[in-house]
């Protein structure tokens, strides 16, 4: 069967509770979240006791380098929307990632920031289209999409088990080159997977100027995206290595990037306006919810490496693997049944809107972030605490991301005319990315105080950063609820 026969109505009209395209993106996806969760993991451990940097350096460093990871998610849905099309900005992206694990494969030490540079720039290629094209698989009114994106992110999170226990792993008690070069390989499987499923998708990712007669203006346009962003490589080593040019960049990007989607609003109706400016409500809170969330590749990182034991209800394990996997093990778990819990509920007319789903998860997150500042009272005389305990907080904590994240991926495809949802789903990214940049603040200021101190130094210092941020999430839960009337109504029919 053809691209042509395979319609786009024939694909959503499926029957059952998911498409079968919605697999192959699923485990496109996981692959590629295991090479991303597996350098992710590896980044602020890796640089503190390979390249020797300080904890509080480290922290910023983490943060600098995952905010421009997913800033650039934003420019590639707009290349994505504009020129290449969902299918060819994945399949860049893709690339790109592969050279850069290669790169670090090689000598992760000496060509750390270049190997970096490479797989930012690829994510930012790969990550927001691939859940752009989720999102298309369903009808705009279509009360499976939610648990469509549940399942989804259930894939990233296995690919984020894998890689996020088995890198740090390998990396730590055999080879650094290996773990690396592990992670280029599951790219590799990423990539093929989607090349060999990409024409059940009908017309989904095309490009835009699919079908257009002068085909010669296209080509160039793409080869000038390619060239791009392989030239802006040696400014993103640049900006990456040194963490104040990040702030010059985050400075600007976000503001630029409003003023830019404000000038593209005006182009829509005063309907699909107000629909835009719920969708800046959620992309604001997620700013804040990522910003907590993502200690745990920075702050909480360098607490498992410090401060816990190295026992798991009576298993011996690496407190850095379980830092950087249990989350994504409980969400394997309960995402699907979350999924059909939000079914079941819509069903009989009593599921929570977005906007309560959304201060739920600062809730669960609050009450997460107090179980971290609780493993204090359970520490030893050197400040080592129970791994149980710090694991518990991380299965509190899921419940809050499943009420968030994957929600949020639906939503922003929901209140996108479809002209923008490239863009709005990397403005969702580029949210995750102030996350991440304020992430490793709050991480460095942790550390400051006592970057020479004992364990137990540090285990009151980060335990009481802890503390704040629950109060910080629990306050931001309780005015997200507060508002959700009149964000239902800028939402209009969108639920």
């Amino acid at each position: 069967m053809t691209e042509n026969e395979i319609t786009l109505d024939k694909i959503q009209s499926f029957e059952g509770k998911y498409p079968k395209q919605l697999w192959y993106l699923f485990f496109s996806e996981m692959w590629e979240r295991f090479c991303f969760y597996g350098m992710r993991g590896m980044l602020t451990f890796f640089m503190v006791h390979q390249l020797y940097m300080d904890e509080s350096t480290a922290s910023l460093q983490y943060g600098a380098t995952q905010a421009f990871v997913y800033a650039f998610t934003f420019i590639g849905g707009l290349f994505a929307d504009k020129i290449l099309g969902f299918r060819k900005s994945l399949f860049w992206g893709g690339i790109l990632m592969i050279a850069g694990s290669c790169i670090l494969a090689f000598d992760p030490k000496t060509f750390f920031f270049p190997g970096l540079s490479f797989s930012i720039i690829g994510t930012g290629f790969f990550k927001p289209n691939i859940s752009t094209m989720v999102g298309t698989l369903y009808k705009t009114d279509d009360s499976r999409r939610d648990a469509g994106f549940s399942l989804f992110y259930s894939g990233i999170n296995i690919g984020a088990l894998l890689g996020g226990y088995t890198c740090i792993t390998i990396g730590k008690d055999y080879s650094w080159n290996l773990a690396f070069g592990l992670a280029a390989i599951v790219m590799t499987i990423s990539l093929l997977t989607f090349v060999f499923t990409q024409k059940s998708l009908g017309s989904i990712g095309l490009s835009p100027f699919h079908g257009v007669k002068d085909d010669k203006l296209r080509k160039w346009y793409e080869y000038a995206v390619y060239l791009g962003s392989l030239l802006v490589i040696p400014l993103i080593m640049k900006m990456v290595a040194k963490t104040e040019y990040t702030d010059y960049f985050m400075y600007t990007i976000g503001p630029c990037t409003l003023i830019y989607l404000f000038y593209e609003m005006f182009k829509f109706s005063a309907e699909e306006r107000k629909k835009l400016m719920a969708a800046m409500v959620f992309i604001v809170f997620s700013i804040l919810f990522w910003a907590f969330f993502e200690q745990s590749g920075g702050s909480l990182s360098l607490f498992a490496a410090n401060n816990l034991d190295s026992h798991l209800m009576g298993i011996k394990l690496d407190p850095n693997g379980i830092n950087n996997s249990a989350n994504s093990l409980f969400v394997i778990i309960f995402s699907p049944l979350l999924g059909l819990i939000w079914i079941a509920l819509s069903n009989k007319r009593a599921e929570p809107n977005t906007v309560v789903k959304f201060g739920l998860g600062f809730l669960f997150l609050s009450l997460a972030f107090y179980v971290f500042y609780a493993t204090r009272f359970f520490a030893n005389e050197q400040g080592i605490t129970s791994l149980d305990l710090f694991t518990f907080a991380y299965f509190i904590i899921t419940f809050g991301e499943l009420c968030l994240s994957p929600i949020g991926l639906s939503i922003m495809t929901k209140l996108s005319p479809k002209p923008l949802q490239g863009v709005m789903m990397g403005m969702w990214f580029l949210a995750s990315a102030y996350g991440q940049y304020v992430a490793g603040i709050l991480g460095a200021g942790m550390a400051h105080t006592v970057e020479n101190g004992s364990p137990a130094e540090k285990l009151i210092s980060y335990t009481a950063g802890y503390k704040q941020l629950a109060i910080y999430a629990l306050i931001c839960g309780l005015v997200l609820i507060t508002i959700s009337p009149l964000v239902r109504k800028l939402m209009g029919t969108v639920k």
